[in-house]
């Protein structure tokens, strides 16, 4: 579903805006459909993407970290540590906060029916069981449909989810589904290829070792075809 520069979808009564706040490392529901009056689009649409959230209580976050540092030997008023708290509860929030922008479709007038896939879009995020980060990279394909979408709002999807508490399986998911949801193309693929600093720095501490996790919807999914066409594209043996 997509809709109009004002966020508006064309037809309907429904746009997005964020949902109510959220307590400080909860995963982060989706948009919440608000009502209002359809307009009428133009040639081309904007979704604005809105992950719900609220802001991270920092004050909250700083004096956890402090006690932290105290529950490990640290004293946190040392010369090196003092700022550490302040530190560390900015730097999760920046990696837990997502920029908004707006999903901009165009009409697909020329008919492409082809596979649309941007590979190596960077990815980050935070382990949820462990709060240490996991990075790779995701392949993003579709099957237009009706519409067409500006390129660079792959990886911009791919940034909305991964700027989480997250699990990699999830993560994959939940950027298939939104395409599809939002989109209607006539098949959604990602792949994403990630090495976890859970698995890589402690316990097993199986360095350079990636855990690769996929996600198909509609053709790319029923079509044995498409679906190789789309892992030989990604460089994954599906």
């Amino acid at each position: 579903m997509v809709t109009n520069a004002d966020g508006l979808v064309p037809g309907t009564a429904a746009r997005y805006a964020p949902a109510p706040p959220r307590t400080a490392g909860m995963r982060s529901p989706a948009p919440t459909p608000l009502s209002g009056s359809p307009t009428h689009a133009g040639p081309h649409r904007r979704l604005q993407a809105v992950r719900g959230g609220g802001t991270m209580d920092l004050r909250a976050a700083e004096r956890a970290v402090a006690d932290l540092l105290i529950a490990l030997g640290r004293d946190p008023a040392s010369e090196h540590l003092a700022d550490t708290p302040s530190r560390l509860a900015h730097a999760y929030a920046e990696l837990l906060t997502p920029q908004e922008f707006n999903l901009t479709t165009f009409p697909n007038e020329e008919g492409y029916d082809e596979l649309v896939l941007a590979r190596g879009i960077p990815v980050q995020s935070l382990c949820e069981h462990h709060l240490l980060p996991f990075q790779g990279v995701a392949h993003v394909g579709y099957l237009p449909g009706e519409r067409i979408l500006g390129l660079s709002k792959l990886a911009r999807v791919v940034e909305l989810f991964a700027r989480d508490l997250q699990v990699q399986e999830r993560l994959t998911k939940q950027v298939a589904d939104w395409l599809q949801q939002h989109l209607a193309p006539r098949g959604v693929g990602v792949v994403i290829e990630a090495e976890h600093l859970c698995m890589s720095l402690r316990g097993v501490r199986a360095s350079g070792s990636r855990t690769v996790t996929s996600a198909l919807q509609g053709s790319l999914r029923e079509d044995m075809r498409s679906r190789q066409e789309f892992f030989a594209l990604a460089g994954v043996n599906g």
